[in-house]
Order: structure tokens, then C-alpha cells, then sequence
């Protein structure tokens, strides 16, 4: 089966609501292709590789967390922008992009499904979410249990995302409330603290985290970026493409940051 690039469009905007954020780049279809679209593939970023791997696997369109464009970059197309839109237009391949709503939609977003994928149920309603736009989650182990460490939470994430974790574990106590949030998102760990976590799960650390969570007592977690947000691509665009009967792929790249 087939669908057009319009309604694929329209089902990516109803399902992900890009109008409600105020986001580092531009949401929606950012290189037009051919108008037709039978296949999809999915991914967490436009590199070339995984552009190469899209043309292999004869997609119509891919589906990313993370863009080709972004707020304040330099406009020239020129060196990796050059190669990059040089096979999507040489080819006439679709590239929808979606950053912010992707990682907070309530059930096939990053956050949500990186919750799944380690056994965290969110709180229910408002004090689920924290944080600006309310992205971040928190919430509990599946079943309201607790981690009797910082490091047993750590070795579990460790586990299920089959990475190292850096792990400032300055909790010193059994670890029920925990907040995550994928990505790049450790300057969100102060509104985890005040949203009362015991522990916060984010893909990155910067210099000033480790204080806060030496001097807070909130174990800090940071999995990866890349790791932490492979899960709402594939979950959105799998969604999507069962809706209008297209075929669906996800190409992970492989990135240690």
C-alpha cells in the first residue's frame, strides 16, 4: 500500500501536536521528495550513514528525533550538509524531522518509551511530569517497588540499554522516585530534584551535575544520548505506518556518545 507525502505529513503533525512547543529547529517534513510514499525508515538522527542505509533499504521517506536543521546554525550548504541533502534530493526522499514533540509524547515518545523499556510507570496525572514544557517524567518501578541502590538502578539501566553508565551516586538510600529525561537534558536535573526525585536518569552530564548531586543526595545518570533515545523514532513511525499500510524500518547507527 501507498500514501502521499501530504497525509503522511498530516498523521506525523495530529499524532505529535508540533504547534504546542517551542523547539531548536523546525518540526514536520524538512526535505521534500517524491509525492508517493510506500516505506519508511526510522532513525535517531539524519547522518549520511544513516541516509545511505535509507536509500539501500529503498525508503521513500525517513523519520528522525534529530534533523538536518537547527536554530542559529550557519545557512551554507556546504561540506556535510552539501552530501547529506545532495543523496535525499539526488534520490527524491522524504525527511521528517521531529525533535521536542518526539520526545514528549505520552506513550510512543523517547521519554515514554525509554520508561517502558526500563520498567518505569510515570506518576498519574501532573505530578507525572516536570520541567520545562514539562518534558522530564518521574515516577516509580513497574509494580511501586524501589532499587535498594543508586548502583542496582545503574547496573539495571546498564542491562536493558547495553551501555556503560556514568553513575554520581550521591543518593546513599534506597531509590523509589525517579525522573528521567532522554537526551541532552541534564540541565533539567534541578527540576527533578524539586519535582522529588531520589535519582535522575538523562543521557548526558555536564561539569555542574555531579555537584548538585553530591550536594542534593540525588543519584545522577547519564546513559548515553544516543542510547537513551533510540525507542520513540521507531515507536512513531511504526505507529504511523501501520495506520496507512506502509512498510516500516528502523536503521539504528551506531553512536557512543
Amino acid at each position: 500500500m501507498s500514501t502521499t507525502r501530504h497525509e503522511l505529513l498530516h498523521a506525523f503533525d495530529l499524532l505529535l501536536a508540533p504547534g504546542r512547543f517551542k523547539d531548536y529547529g523546525p518540526n514536520g517534513l524538512q526535505v521534500e521528495g517524491r509525492t508517493v510514499v510506500r516505506k519508511i525508515v526510522s532513525g535517531v538522527t539524519a547522518s549520511r550513514a544513516l541516509i545511505e542505509a535509507a536509500i539501500e533499504s529503498d525508503a521513500d521517506a525517513i523519520f528522525v528525533h534529530h534533523g538536518l536543521f537547527w536554530r542559529g546554525q550557519d545557512g551554507r550548504v556546504t561540506g556535510w550538509m552539501k552530501q547529506r541533502l545532495g543523496l535525499l534530493l539526488g534520490r527524491d526522499i522524504n525527511l521528517f524531522a521531529y525533535h521536542l514533540p518526539l520526545d514528549a509524547h505520552p506513550e510512543l515518545g523517547n521519554n515514554a518509551q525509554l520508561g517502558l523499556k526500563l520498567g518505569l510507570v510515570a506518576h498519574t496525572g501532573p505530578g507525572g511530569r516536570f520541567g520545562e514544557q514539562e518534558l522530564g517524567f518521574i515516577g516509580t518501578q513497574e509494580g511501586g517497588g524501589s532499587f535498594d541502590s543508586a548502583r542496582t538502578l545503574a547496573t539495571h539501566v546498564e542491562s536493558v540499554l547495553k551501555r556503560p553508565v556514568t553513575l554520581v551516586d550521591a543518593a546513599q538510600r534506597p531509590i523509589r522516585n525517579i525522573a528521567w529525561c532522554t537526551g541532552g537534558a541534564q540541565g533539567y536535573f534541578e527540576a527533578a530534584i524539586a519535582a522529588g526525585a531520589d535519582a535522575f536518569i538523562t543521557g548526558e552530564i555536564s561539569e555542574p551535575q555531579a555537584h548538585y548531586a553530591r550536594e542534593m543526595g540525588v543519584a545522577f545518570l547519564a546513559c548515553g544520548h544516543h542510547a537513551t533515545e533510540r525507542y520513540g523514532a521507531p515507536a512513531v513511525a511504526g505507529h504511523v505506518a501501520a495506520q496507512l499500510g506502509l512498510t516500516h524500518e528502523f536503521i539504528d547507527i551506531d553512536n557512543p556518545a
